[in-house]
């Protein structure tokens, strides 16, 4: 199969060393522009896997984020952010990256070319026809992620993918590809620019909107959040008092006592309730 690599065609500028700081900026950012416009292109198929990727969460399943490089840090940022945005266990958004752990911080060599180790690492995790696995890939031809998604497929596990040329072969590999189509970066090849923006954007809208139809958003406030830091707990006071008659003071006791802005509310209506 024969397919276009936009993502590594050579920059539509030239002689980048020569430009001052202040063209360098303003070019990257005319570039940036482009990627809000490439992902609107690519919203029906977001929506098609997001709506089969909350249905197989409703039913018990996990989702799992694939990637070498970038693409699988921008998988594991994602992941690692639901528990404290949303409550949720750690185990339920799950990012994993060639090389393993080591890989987020330092590049490990050739771990991206071993097409079987994706399926021994989701194997650790015990994956299931419940779970979904998303493979991130700027190229759309790393080996780790093709293979990974084979062995998915071969298991009936969902398996859909984000990537930034057209007619991969991870697009062909997986059940419901995702395709945002950048074009060449501002430095030839260097897809952690405009691809990674791409990626980060679509992460954001699938994650946030299967945790909104999962039911850890109430009106539009995060309202199940980790009390993490003196920030959130101020942050989840104001929700408290926005919500229910009470002073800061109360709020704050509330949300201490019962851990969540939910459950604070919850348990102060059904106090309300059982006194009228």
């Amino acid at each position: 199969m024969t397919f276009t690599k936009t993502t590594e065609q050579s920059s539509k500028y030239e002689h980048l060393e020569q430009m001052s700081v202040h063209d360098l900026l303003s070019n990257i950012n005319n570039e940036d522009k482009t990627v809000p416009l490439a992902v609107e292109k690519a919203l029906p198929q977001i929506e098609t896997l997001v709506t089969k990727m909350v249905e197989q969460m409703k039913k018990g399943g996990r989702l799992f984020y694939i990637g070498a490089g970038t693409s699988g840090r921008l998988g594991i940022v994602d992941a690692s952010e639901c528990p404290p945005t949303f409550g949720v266990p750690f185990d339920l958004v799950i990012g994993i990256i060639a090389g393993g752990d080591t890989a987020i911080r330092k590049a490990v060599e050739f771990a991206e070319d071993d097409k079987e180790q994706a399926w021994k690492d989701l194997q650790e995790w015990n994956i299931n026809e419940n779970d979904v696995v998303i493979g991130i890939a700027a190229s759309g031809t790393t080996p780790y992620v093709i293979g990974g998604l084979e062995k998915c497929n071969e298991n009936n596990i969902t398996t859909g993918c984000i990537t930034c040329n057209q007619g991969s072969p991870l697009s062909q590999t997986a059940q419901l590809p995702i395709e945002v189509v950048v074009g060449p970066e501002f430095v030839t090849g260097s897809s952690r620019m405009k691809a990674g923006t791409a990626q980060k954007m679509v992460l954001n809208m699938i994650s946030t909107t299967a945790m909104i139809q999962l039911g850890r958003v109430k009106g539009n406030k995060m309202v199940d959040m980790q009390l993490s830091n003196v920030k959130l707990i101020d942050r989840g006071t104001r929700m408290i008092m926005e919500e229910i008659p009470v002073t800061y003071e109360e709020a704050e006791k509330l949300l201490k006592e019962f851990g969540s802005v939910r459950k604070a509310i919850e348990h102060y209506n059904i106090q309300m309730k059982s006194k009228s």
